[in-house]
């Protein structure tokens, strides 16, 4: 009988396991880093970058981002747990949360919902999306595939929405590709996306990863022209 060392042992394993991860839908995917709490997030289930330390700059400054480009409808896609985001004084008409994770979603129209805020269940990727002024879409593309950005945008193009707020990482000189439900830093104005110079940049003063995340910031642009790079 053939005998593997532990070494074999542990890649088979691991393999194993990522063939396994790559065999589960994207929704099945977020479901599952929900449920384990796979974010590591002790605040918050939407991870640690959601906590309230981690969102000062953001919380002083969107206020002042929606009264200059007369934002009345933001689209908040992903919306997570909505931990942070109501601490935030918004004048706004409405806000719509989307998340992917069904269980995110029965319980922020639990806790949040009113007449002025809805929560859907919506993958961003594919489904259709209500038009707003504004897409907020913090946190999320860090962890889609190349192809799962690519679809997402065209997706918010077509909600006829104007602006997107969206994480980049300015100080990342190349990006790299993943399976969607993974992570790494992404900068957008760097290939395969080319976005052009943002509107405006909000860096978040990230202290996470021992501060080699300084560079984490949102940026803020009018998505007819970013769509000009993908046509």
């Amino acid at each position: 009988m053939k005998r593997h060392t532990p070494k074999i042992i542990s890649d088979l394993y691991h393999r194993a396991v990522r063939i396994s991860y790559r065999l589960k839908s994207r929704k099945a995917r977020f479901v599952d880093i929900y449920n384990l709490n796979a974010f590591g997030g002790t605040e918050s289930i939407s991870g640690p970058g959601s906590s309230l330390e981690q969102t000062v700059a953001l919380r002083k400054e969107l206020p002042g981002v929606i009264r200059d480009f007369n934002i009345r409808k933001i689209i908040d896609a992903p919306c997570g747990d909505f931990h942070w985001m109501k601490e935030v004084v918004l004048d706004l008409d409405t806000y719509i949360g989307i998340d992917i994770v069904p269980e995110l979603i029965l319980a922020n129209r639990v806790k949040f919902g009113n007449n002025k805020r809805e929560f859907y269940v919506k993958d961003i990727v594919k489904d259709p999306l209500p038009q707003g002024d504004l897409i907020l879409c913090r946190d999320c593309f860090i962890h889609l595939s190349y192809k799962d950005i690519f679809s997402t945008m065209r997706n918010f193009h077509k909600s006829g929405t104007k602006y997107l707020f969206t994480t980049t990482f300015t100080g990342q000189k190349d990006n790299t590709d993943i399976v969607s439900g993974r992570v790494r830093p992404l900068n957008l104005q760097r290939p395969p996306f080319n976005f052009p110079v943002p509107l405006l940049l909000i860096n978040e003063h990230c202290t996470e990863g021992e501060g080699n995340y300084s560079d984490k910031s949102l940026g803020f642009w009018e998505i007819a022209e970013i769509q000009k790079k993908f046509s």
